[in-house]
């Protein structure tokens, strides 16, 4: 490229560059001119030309498109969360009516398993397990000191007044899941009390993503509210 090339071309992006910044600060420039707006063509994505307005006008269809599209997932979010929030309600009302724990824990194992689609699920209650008849123990209720060693492998999620979802340890997996550590993808864990003063919940799903860190856990917090709640009676 020889030089006078170059500084044609240096020219040239200055002068679009003023071009620019003046429409920029003159955005009705158009509305004073609106011979020009209509002489302007512009290529299309589909082949030939289009005028600035037609341009204009196919920007804001996609836009719409896009704010329409945004508006859906809005209201599949808010549809999803009315029927969250009717689940724990019939779930608390039918807590209200348990008189006994084995009660209570039966409403919970229910409902965990019928309302909201729990593959797995424990609940780790922190007492004395001396208190209980060996048959009171099953795989969904495990009373247990909160100094036993397979709870050391929880402590930093104890030290958390918050859910955990996502992937857990082999340690984990195997003391809430005995014998069915494999068939579980992922694992939220539900602090019930502040800092799991009662014990914990853990919902296991064979889905991997079912649970994840990104997610919301807004309901399972509520969830773990509810049960401490419940659990308190006793």
């Amino acid at each position: 490229m020889s030089t006078q090339t170059k500084q044609e071309f240096v020219d040239d992006a200055a002068s679009e560059q003023s071009v620019y910044d003046y429409l920029e600060a003159h955005p009705d420039f158009f509305e004073r001119h609106n011979t020009l707006l209509g002489m302007l063509r512009l290529p299309h994505v589909t082949g030939g030309t289009v005028s600035l307005v037609e341009r204009q006008v196919s920007v804001l269809r996609q836009k719409d498109l896009k704010l329409e599209r945004q508006l859906k997932e809005l209201v599949e979010v808010a549809r999803a969360n009315d029927i969250l929030a009717a689940k724990i309600h019939e779930m608390a009302l039918t807590l209200l009516a348990a008189d006994t724990l084995k009660d209570t824990l039966a409403v919970v194992e229910t409902a965990l398993r019928t309302s909201f689609g729990a593959d797995h699920s424990v609940l780790v209650l922190f007492t004395d397990p001396e208190l209980f008849e060996q048959s009171d123990v099953n795989r969904f209720f495990r009373p247990i000191e909160r100094n036993d060693v397979p709870i050391k492998a929880f402590s930093t999620f104890l030290e958390s007044d918050l859910p955990r979802c996502g992937q857990i340890r082999d340690a984990q997996r195997d003391f809430l899941f005995p014998g069915e550590a494999d068939e579980v993808g992922s694992v939220a864990l539900v602090p019930l009390g502040k800092k799991s003063s009662s014990g914990f919940l853990a919902i296991g799903s064979a889905d991997a993503n079912r649970f994840h860190p990104g997610m919301s856990i807004d309901f399972l917090a509520r969830l773990g509210d509810l049960l401490a709640a419940a659990l308190r009676r006793y």
